[in-house]
């Protein structure tokens, strides 16, 4: 079982056989629902009785005959459409009493859920992609798409559009588009005099497959380029570099996602080989728009960050609901096990499933286990924003406990829970199933991180430039002990003293991934 063990903590998630939604397979008999061959009704029934099962709160969850998911979630012909309607009142149940609103209670998208959701692999034409309609790099780390994305800053009459980021490998990256350089022009159009006008204009280019931009690179010179979307494989590394200042050697890292092991695991343990070889004695980590991904990819850099002496301690641990932690989620039974190739798990001949493993808190602790050569960090800051998401937010309070670890930005996204996906006919469910805490029972971040300091996103700089507003802040705590006070005089999200001149921030570009997804450990 060791084989199959370790492919498990490494294939946190992949294509899972269909699994059909046969009655009397995949139902309860205690579920009530009469007998169809209706695939729509079938996979409504399926998405409410695995949330009975599988689904963190699945306590505040009512009967079969309550909810009544066939005769409810018909207002559209489109079949994908009504289970997302059916999964956003499965969702609105588990109460958060801080709040008394839902768990997933989504302040930005009030009609969509935080973090369960559910995927069309026919529309996506792949088998797992995991990826939010608005970004096209998937937590494999293959990109589809122009490759960059755009932050507006200023106010609607006076305003430019940034790049926060070029994606490495991207048709953007090649043409030599970075963060910190600005867009003047679009299709031959001028922009950044009339936001309110050039708004849709600026939406409907950037989401055509061409587009010719021209605007000043950071360094003042300009640029006049045709991009194309193509696939691309990108590197989940933005920057890396040391930074030698205060008698310090600091180590600097802007990553992007928790790609799987093969996007990640050699390029972030080639950095830190070079941070050990450089003397490196803090960090500072930059997951200002990471959203997370695989969590065994979290573990490994966890483990490059934290010193030896934290070996065998606890890193974190995952919580189940009691059905799942009774070993009574027998619904799981229909889910087959398969690493990232898509390969079906088994032992001893025997098909693996869901139902193999152990959802037991006991069963389900991570310990710290030492990688790389660097092992003298007991400080380190991260770099977070609304954009730091699911795994990200795990690295931060799983080292908590054990070493200095400070913020500096703004509000992370607020994500401690994680899930697996359940295939329903042709849909990838993602229900939320467990939660994470660390070594002091702390993972109640709901409501995000908040930053020990707060900081501008400052996307007129490159990473790892020690001017940029959070990162100026980050040496200044590592040098002498405190937080730089903010130099800003940017009027961002602010309101004008004229009403015609209202400011705007916008964001345009990859959004926020609901990421932190993990395979159980199997029983053995």
């Amino acid at each position: 079982m060791n084989n199959i063990s370790l492919a498990l903590r490494l294939a946190v998630f992949g294509a899972f056989a269909l699994v059909a939604c046969k009655k009397d397979k995949a139902l309860p008999k205690e579920a009530g629902p009469t007998p169809t061959t209706n695939r729509n009704e079938l996979s409504k029934d399926s998405m409410f009785l695995y949330a009975k099962e599988v689904y963190l709160w699945n306590d505040a969850l009512p009967a079969y005959g309550v909810f009544d998911p066939r005769s409810k979630f018909n207002g559209s012909s489109d079949h994908f459409t009504n289970l997302n309607a059916e999964l956003f009142a499965l969702t609105r149940y588990g109460i958060n009493p801080l709040t008394a609103l839902p768990y997933e209670y989504n302040p930005e998208e009030k009609d969509q859920t935080k973090y369960s959701f559910i995927e069309d692999l026919v529309a996506e034409g792949k088998l797992a992609v995991l990826k939010n309609s608005k970004s096209n790099i998937d937590f494999n780390g293959d990109g589809d798409d122009l490759g960059f994305s755009l932050a507006l800053t200023g106010y609607r009459d006076n305003y430019r559009i940034y790049l926060r980021f070029s994606s490495p490998g991207s048709p953007a990256a090649l043409a030599g588009l970075d963060r910190g350089d600005y867009i003047n022009n679009i299709n031959n159009k001028s922009i950044g005099t009339d936001f309110d006008s050039e708004e849709s204009y600026i939406n409907d280019a950037i989401n055509k497959s061409t587009i010719k931009i021209s605007g000043k690179k950071r360094n003042g010179t300009s640029f006049n380029v045709t991009l194309n979307k193509t696939k691309y494989n990108s590197s989940p590394i933005f920057k890396d570099t040391v930074l030698v200042t205060g008698g310090k050697k600091i180590g600097y890292l802007a990553y992007a996602r928790f790609t799987d092991d093969e996007n990640s695991f050699a390029p972030l343990t080639a950095v830190f080989a070079k941070f050990s070889a450089a003397g490196v004695s803090d960090l500072v980590i930059d997951l200002r728009y990471n959203p997370g991904g695989y969590v065994n990819t979290a573990e490994h850099l966890i483990n490059l960050i934290a010193p030896s002496s934290l070996d065998g301690k606890t890193m974190f641990e995952q919580t189940y609901n009691a059905t799942m932690e009774a070993g009574k989620a027998t619904i799981l039974k229909n889910q087959p096990l398969r690493d990232q190739q898509g390969k079906i798990l088994y032992d001893n001949g025997r098909m693996l499933t869901y139902a193999d493993e152990s959802f037991k808190k006991a069963d389900n602790k991570t310990v710290f286990s030492k990688e790389g050569a660097l092992d003298n960090i007991s400080k380190v800051v991260f770099i977070t924003t609304e954009g730091t998401a699911s795994s990200s937010e795990l690295v931060i309070n799983s080292l908590k406990p054990h070493i200095t670890v400070k913020t500096v930005g703004s509000t992370s996204y607020g994500k401690p829970v994680g899930f697996f996906p359940i295939r329903i006919d042709k849909y990838d469910l993602y229900l939320s199933s467990f939660f994470t805490t660390n070594a002091n029972g702390e993972g109640n971040y709901f409501a995000g991180i908040t930053p020990d300091a707060v900081r501008e996103d400052d996307v007129e700089k490159g990473f790892g430039d020690p001017n940029e507003e959070s990162l100026s802040s980050a040496i200044s705590f590592l040098t002498v002990g405190k937080f730089t006070t903010s130099t800003s005089t940017k009027k961002v999200n602010s309101e004008s003293t004229k009403a015609s001149s209202s400011a705007v921030l916008k964001v345009y570009g990859p959004a926020v991934l609901k990421g932190m997804i993990e395979t159980p450990k199997v029983r053995r």
